[in-house]
């Protein structure tokens, strides 16, 4: 249930809930979030996007405060006039993927795998390449045993036989909380990050460094990868109408698509009440 006045801290997923299908973010919706953040409300962006894209996230996002990235594991306050400060960094243990890896592979069949281990610019993804994968542009064909060479920020698995949804709760069965979070964030790709690695955890991170309450912060996303900061935000959690299932159904309201600018629009409302 929407409490009534205003939040303290506003995070909204990118991809599919504030950035459009045509992956641009409109002129209203840069004008409505830097209104929010005029009325001394901090605005996060919270992503899968992995630190290699965070200048593509800033640019989506001008007016955040923090970003909340790699689902969770990377957290960054750009509030600091000196620049910006890393205050989570998780990674995931080569020898700990490999085992998920072929624990996953005798329960489903071959994987194609991805993995993201560099949070350089524009670093492209290792491994397998599928046609599905909407991102050709940034990725390098990499043999699964130089994919294991590293610790990765996460990585990306899928199977020809499982729908997303499918593969996403035969791998949460096998690989328990402690040892990796798994989520899906609309890619047809299950995402393996490290433990306690989510939204809520990252946005924790934020709401902690600010001293906001859980039970004042708005949250918006579209993926199930939202469901922990719906699960955790307490103001009130808004679903874009384009939204899977399964995060409509966690919503406290929901919204316009995000190629009509919903979040924008209901931010837009919220301030104007």
């Amino acid at each position: 249930m929407t409490r009534p006045g205003l939040p303290k801290l506003i995070a909204t997923d990118l991809d599919g809930t504030l950035v459009r299908s045509d992956n641009t973010v409109s002129a209203y919706t840069h004008g409505v979030l830097d209104r929010v953040r005029a009325a001394g409300i901090p605005v996060v962006g919270a992503t899968g996007r992995g630190p290699r894209l965070t200048e593509l996230t800033r640019n989506d996002i001008r007016a955040a405060d923090f970003l909340v990235m790699a689902g969770g594991g990377r957290v960054v306050d750009q509030s600091d006039p000196a620049g910006p400060v890393v205050l989570r960094d998780e990674r995931l243990p080569a020898e700990v993927l490999a085992r998920i890896l072929a624990d996953l592979e005798a329960a489903v069949g071959p994987l194609t795998v991805m993995v993201e281990a560099s949070d350089e610019h524009d670093a492209p993804l290792w491994g397998d390449y599928h046609p599905s994968w909407p991102y050709p542009d940034r990725f390098e064909a990499r043999t699964r045993a130089e994919c294991l060479s590293t610790d990765v920020i996460k990585a990306f698995a899928r199977t020809a036989d499982h729908q997303v949804d499918e593969l996403l709760d035969v791998a949460r069965r096998i690989v328990p909380a402690e040892v990796a979070t798994l989520t899906q964030a609309g890619l047809d790709f299950v995402e393996i990050c490290p433990p306690g690695a989510d939204k809520a955890t990252g946005l924790a991170v934020v709401a902690q460094t600010l001293g906001v309450d859980p039970g004042d912060v708005l949250v918006f996303g579209d993926q199930p990868n939202d469901l922990p900061m719906f699960e955790w935000a307490g103001w009130a959690r808004v679903a874009v109408s384009n939204a899977h299932p399964a995060v409509r159904a966690a919503a406290d309201e929901v919204t316009l698509r995000n190629d009509d600018d919903g979040v924008a629009v209901y931010l837009d409302r919220l301030l104007s009440r």
